[in-house]
């Protein structure tokens, strides 16, 4: 009497877990399973001697679709679909209105660029060939080697921004 009472127990728990928690909702169907022995399992995979249940509230996963994908259904000699076209309201920026836009970027990417250029030669001048000045709060050599470091990224960052900056630059119409 008392494994009934468990397995319907563990069976009420089991349903009202599913129903309460609304956010782990299954993806597949659930199946009561009993073996030879009496035993219940619940599981995903559905075999002999199981049985689906009908659980409130749960949704089912759409069936996988069985079939070749779309492009493999359009014969080899039919066009790829246009692109749609933009709509006639959207905005329009004439030739010259685009050029002047341009310039402007061009302009501020340019100064961008003098800027990291000068920085990465006060870095390199402050570097001194990887040998800076050791400063009094150094007396540490890991110290020293930590901002030699730190001195070493910052112009590694630098020389990258440049590179990227004269890239940008070159997109420009």
């Amino acid at each position: 009497m008392t494994t009934s009472v468990t397995r319907r127990g563990a069976q009420l728990v089991l349903a009202a877990g599913v129903l309460l928690c609304a956010t782990a909702q299954a993806q597949t169907t659930v199946y009561k399973c009993v073996d030879a022995q009496g035993r219940v399992e619940f599981t995903d995979t559905g075999k002999k001697g199981c049985k689906a249940l009908d659980l409130p509230g749960y949704i089912p996963a759409p069936p996988q679709r069985q079939g070749p994908a779309p492009s493999a259904l359009r014969p080899s000699n039919a066009p790829a679909a246009a692109p749609a076209p933009s709509p006639s309201n959207f905005p329009r920026v004439d030739t010259s209105q685009q050029r002047a836009r341009d310039d402007d970027r061009r302009g501020i990417l340019n100064e961008e660029l003098r800027a990291e250029e000068q920085k990465l030669a006060e870095l390199r001048k402050v570097f001194n060939n990887g040998e800076p000045e050791r400063q009094g709060n150094e007396r540490n050599y890991a110290k020293y080697q930590e901002r030699v470091a730190g001195m070493r990224d910052d112009i590694s960052r630098t020389e990258r921004n440049i590179e990227a900056l004269r890239r940008e630059i070159a997109n420009i119409r």
